[in-house]
């Protein structure tokens, strides 16, 4: 938060206090504000646009949220950037929709209902949970502490961690979390059992958050307002169309594909329906098949299934390095199994592994893995393999005890050539013969073996993990940061750059080879393909899931012409991401982006229209409602959010056919047949056609990867003949903190919406959003910034009425100096805060439109009190009239308070923005030069000895020869939109000593680089050679202001070039001043 000082306040509101139970009269005043003012928009019905073909349309967009709770803090501080963007357009006299949706579609809310309805068959209505008892409780979480330590121990391959408490303990305090008591927080506890019933979620939740946005004061078109799901028969009919229509586009296909995957659930778990690993998709691997060749110990019951083929399986990403292979790994503690296959062959891995392959159509029965053995690491150490395409005959499993058991199979292929961790570990069983026999290996398992280069690449040879290593030195598989750096190095630099030197495709590029080799050992039964999720994926009932090949109808993203389309589209001037690191996070998604399941077989949402066992999952019936927004006043107006009160233009469910939809979105032919009304479909598609394409999309960045970027590709595919119909800006930002801190409840900086605003009041949350940040980076919601708000506004709010009620007093006629300063800066900042708006920068439009306007208004109160004159009427009532603009977009309920204290009709929201013409940049820097000095001056006279209480001031219009030809000199290499070359000091260093007097060059060097940096801020005024402006005018016009500033009895002006009488002083002083930058010389 800026340091600008606020207006004093007047006595009486000094002894109001802000915090605490008593004294929230300044809060209290200005909710009651904010009441009165919302109910009088409400009546006005201010923010119900309607096209005007003779107003430029604005239309702006926010990602409608999920109606499983209310709204909190996190969707408010996004939603602002929506808001101020709207509202900043409305004063530029544009036409602009704010409409606004509630999302009801996919498993959260069904799984919420479920878990509710669990909860009360089992515990009772109301329930009674074991954990209430505080006896049951303490024992529960002793259970849990010990659980979370035996796993921590278990990760960490030390049997001495100490166990800390989950993350759910810590944020529950209990470690169990209920929907019942989820739900008692949100609803009265008396009604909590009817949402057993998900319907009953879609009923409550979607008008509790209109009523909150309307209590946030965000300005929305409310007659446009839906949910989502059959519930809305209206929505429903027109996502059908969508649907249908991508179908006919041959957007929507079916076939078996990969995707992520819930057990329990029974169905594809999209971003949406996870509560952990939203982003996550499939990772490929290839599974080696290593052939077990002797079966000791518990592996002997084995030993008569060895004909179907017995191996141990390592998931590896790349096939290429198999030459190499010297061992296998596995993790001595780790746990595996033997699992059979349907083709009868039987896999050495994890459970984790096993299930993720029973998804695959590589067991008999979808999902059920056939476990013929438990075995662990240690089980399996010192047994011979048989590895495809190694050069070895016969390698052996060694123990590795970094392997993580939730990734890949649990079991490691080792390249010690090519993979800096299998160096590392192989090189430690080979150097350390009491660590390798404390798992029961031998010396001839591990020290015949020979890194085997397989790979060159250039700089880094033929072994390059070794190269690596030795680089780094890297003496253990303890050096995690040092061992991931040397893979990632050789990783890329092998596929990018390596060349294959073994094998029979010995010559080619590795990237070239690795496609085929892998190919050839799949179809040589040596390997098969392997996915599983790039990270954990939790899905809303609580299951970890896994990637399954189901059959599935898709949205084939991806496709290479749809693809081009949407990046040609992104990369074009006719999209605006805001942000270039936002603009290569959607590039990076379109290049990723493929096949996308779009249906489940449960769960709230449309059914697919041509195969109604499939429902349409939450991302993909959200990807065009934008344009249902344009129509929705048609089809449900307003407080009709599931149009179960029919439409106000009497259109008939049933009539809104296909062909119809066509017709309003598609420029398709006009539905003879329809039994809507003519006027009604042409008042609707022209409508659409005035409000598209969608100007901005606000959202957090999360949504990049899925949503923002479908959105596009569904927009390029229903309007692929009209390009100027798809979405022109989408605006990203950060998560939000609050207090610098991740919202918590346990830690008490979880802030719900309407709470929040009922504490600081609506103005005051916004003003804190709106300088929480505006980056992709998390910004920050300061509670103090709030409070501190409150005060700002309220005593802005006194010292205005003060200002109108007293205006007979104020000062008309011609403008001094000062007066045309600060018309200026509120020209220039009017400027600089619009800029800033129609950038989405909010923080700096806070700055510039409400801090800086401060500062200038203190600036100019203080000079003319102490100037012992009078402030102009007309300029400070066009600074007022100006700043209750500026700050509207942010505060537009204290606007509104303000513009009826300046009795203005109508409302300060449909104001224009501040046209006060062009700032005069000369007397910017006019007052620039007298600001800029007085801290310079007031810093010298804290130096001056005691007693000095009298100054000159030395000025100077023109600098001394050597300095002029320093200029001169620094202007010919100065380019007005770059600035000055790199080679800047070596230039001037080469320059400087060309002069005749070799003794001037240190000054030289020192000045110049004083007036580059000068340049680097202020641009090309800080080259010239003599002043623009009467330096000794504006210091003499500003005396007793400068006398009262600085506490001194006496100030002269001294003009050092012009004046003859000149009081003696030393050269020190005089020297020390150059033009715009005058000395102050203390005497007593």
């Amino acid at each position: 938060m800026s340091n600008a000082s606020p207006a004093p306040p007047t006595e009486a509101m000094s002894n109001l206090n802000v915090t605490g139970n008593k004294g929230t009269a300044k809060r209290d005043a200005l909710r009651s504000n904010e009441v009165t003012v919302q109910k009088q928009w409400e009546e006005a019905k201010v923010y119900e646009a309607d096209p005007d073909p003779n107003v430029e349309s604005f239309i702006v967009t926010f990602p409608y949220p999920y109606m499983n709770g209310v709204l909190h803090i996190g969707h408010g501080f996004s939603l602002t950037k929506a808001v101020f963007r709207a509202q900043y357009e409305r004063h530029l006299g544009k036409n602009v929709l704010f409409p606004f949706g509630f999302h009801c579609t996919g498993m959260p809310i069904q799984a919420a209902a479920n878990k509710l309805k669990m909860e009360v068959e089992k515990f009772g209505c109301p329930p009674e949970f074991p954990e209430d008892d505080p006896e049951v409780l303490a024992q529960m979480l002793r259970e849990a502490e010990a659980k979370a330590a035996a796993k921590a121990a278990k990760a960490s391959n030390d049997k001495k961690a100490k166990g800390n408490k989950t993350k759910l303990v810590a944020k529950t305090g209990t470690g169990i979390v209920r929907q019942w008591n989820i739900l008692k927080k949100m609803v009265p506890e008396e009604i909590i059992h009817e949402f057993v019933d998900a319907n009953k979620w879609l009923d409550y939740f979607p008008p509790i958050g209109v009523d909150h946005l309307k209590t946030f004061g965000a300005g929305i078109d409310w007659r446009r307002s839906f949910i989502t799901t059959p519930a809305n028969p209206y929505y429903d009919a027109f996502i059908r169309w969508q649907f249908n229509t991508l179908r006919k586009k041959g957007k929507v296909l079916f076939g078996k594909r990969n995707n992520i995957f819930s057990l329990l659930d029974g169905q594809v778990c999209a971003d949406h329906d996870r509560s952990e690993g939203e982003g996550v998709g499939p990772q490929e691997y290839v599974l080696i098949k290593l052939r077990v060749k002797a079966f000791p110990g518990k592996l002997a019951v084995l030993e008569e299934k060895k004909d179907k083929g017995i191996y141990l399986a390592p998931a590896t990403l790349r096939p290429e390095t198999m030459y190499g292979q010297t061992n296998c790994f596995v993790l001595p503690e780790g746990n595996y199994g033997a699992y059979e296959m349907a083709n009868g062959e039987i896999f050495i891995i994890s459970k984790r592994a096993a299930l993720n392959l029973a998804c695959q159509d590589y067991t008999k029965e979808f999902g059920k893995v056939n476990c013929l053995l438990e075995l662990t690491g240690y089980d399996l150490l010192g047994l011979p393999l048989s590895a495809p395409n190694a050069t070895y005959e016969t390698v052996y499993t060694l123990p590795l005890l970094t392997i993580s058991m939730g990734k890949g199979t649990g079991v490691v292929t080792s390249v010690p050539s090519d993979a800096p961790d299998d160096y590392v570990s192989l090189k430690a069983l080979q150097d350390k013969p009491e660590f390798r026999e404390k798992y029961g290996i031998t010396a001839e398992m591990v020290e015949p073996f020979e890194v085997v280069p397989i790979i060159e690449i250039p700089g880094y040879g033929n072994a390059s993990a070794v190269f690596m290593c030795e680089k780094l030195k890297i003496k253990s598989f303890n050096d995690k940061v040092k061992l991931a750096q040397a893979k990632d190095e050789t990783y890329l630099k092998g596929f990018n750059l390596g060349v294959m030197t073994f094998g029979p495709h010995k010559g080619k590029k590795v990237s070239d080879a690795k496609p085929i080799i892998k190919q050839e050992m799949i179809d040589a039964g040596q390997a098969c393909l392997y996915f599983e999720p790039e990270s954990r994926v939790m899905s809303r009932t609580g299951d970890e899931c896994v990637v399954a090949a189901t059959d599935q109808w898709y949205l084939s993203y991806g496709e290479e012409n749809w693809a081009a389309a949407v990046r040609k589209h992104l990369l074009s001037d006719n999209f605006n991401a805001y942000d270039e690191i936002a603009l290569q996070k959607y590039d990076y998604t379109v290049g990723w982006l493929r096949e996308w399941a779009c249906t489940r077989q449960f769960g709230l949402g449309t059914h697919l229209p041509w195969d109604k066992e499939w429902v349409i999952e939450s991302l993909s019936d959200s990807t065009i409602y934008m344009a249902y927004y344009s129509i929705a006043k048609y089809l449900q107006g307003d407080e009709n959010l599931n149009g179960s009160k029919g439409s106000p233009s009497a259109i008939n469910v049933a009539d809104l056919t296909d062909e119809v939809f066509d017709y309003i979105f598609c420029k398709g032919d006009f539905p003879a047949d329809s039994k809507i009304e003519r006027n009604t479909l042409e008042s609707m598609k022209r409508e659409f056609r005035y409000w598209y394409p969608m100007n901005l999309r606000v959202s957090a960045k999360d949504l990049i990867p899925n949503h923002l970027t479908m959105a596009l590709y569904n927009h390029a595919a229903i309007w692929d003949d009209e390009p100027e119909m798809w979405p022109r800006g989408y605006y990203t930002n950060g998560h939000v903190l609050v207090d610098a801190e991740k919202m918590s409840k346990s830690k008490g900086n979880f802030l719900m919406l309407n709470e929040t605003v009922e504490k600081y009041s609506c103005d005051a949350t916004r003003f804190a959003c709106a300088d929480a940040g505006d980056s992709l980076e998390d910004a920050n919601f300061s509670r103090e910034t709030a409070d501190s708000a409150i005060l700002s506004l309220c005593n802005e709010d006194t010292w205005i009425k003060e200002v109108v009620a007293s205006r007979n007093t104020l000062r008309t006629g011609d403008l001094n100096f000062m007066d045309q300063v600060i018309l200026n800066e509120t020209k220039r900042l009017s400027r600089l805060t619009g800029e800033a708006f129609g950038s989405m920068q909010f923080r700096e439009g806070l700055q510039k439109g409400w801090f800086e306007m401060l500062i200038a208004r203190n600036q100019y109160r203080s000079w003319c009190q102490i100037s012992g004159i009078p402030m102009h009427e007309d300029t400070i009532m066009t600074w007022i009239e100006s700043i209750v603009i500026l700050l509207c977009p942010v505060c537009p309920h204290w606007s509104e308070m303000q513009w009826k204290n300046l009795g203005n009709d109508g409302f300060a929201i449909n104001a224009p923005w501040p046209s006060l013409g062009e700032e005069n940049k000369l007397l910017t820097r006019q007052n620039l030069f007298l600001q800029k000095n007085i801290p310079k001056f007031r810093t010298l006279v804290g130096k001056a000895k005691k007693g000095l209480d009298k100054g000159y001031i030395l000025v100077k219009d023109s600098y001394p020869q050597w300095k002029i030809n320093t200029l001169t000199w620094m202007q010919a290499i100065y380019e007005k939109e770059s600035g000055f070359p790199k080679s800047f000091m070596g230039d001037l260093k080469k320059w400087a000593s060309s002069l005749p007097d070799k003794k001037m060059m240190k000054n030289i060097m020192q000045f110049a680089s004083f007036v580059r940096n000068e340049a680097n801020e202020i641009g090309e005024e800080a080259l010239e050679l003599s002043m623009p402006y009467c330096q000794q005018e504006i210091l003499e016009g500003s005396l007793e202001y400068l006398k009262a500033q600085l506490a001194v009895k006496d100030l002269t002006i001294v003009n050092l070039d012009s004046e003859s009488d000149i009081p003696e002083l030393p050269d020190r002083a005089t020297s020390n001043a150059t033009p715009g930058k005058p000395y102050l010389f203390m005497y007593s």
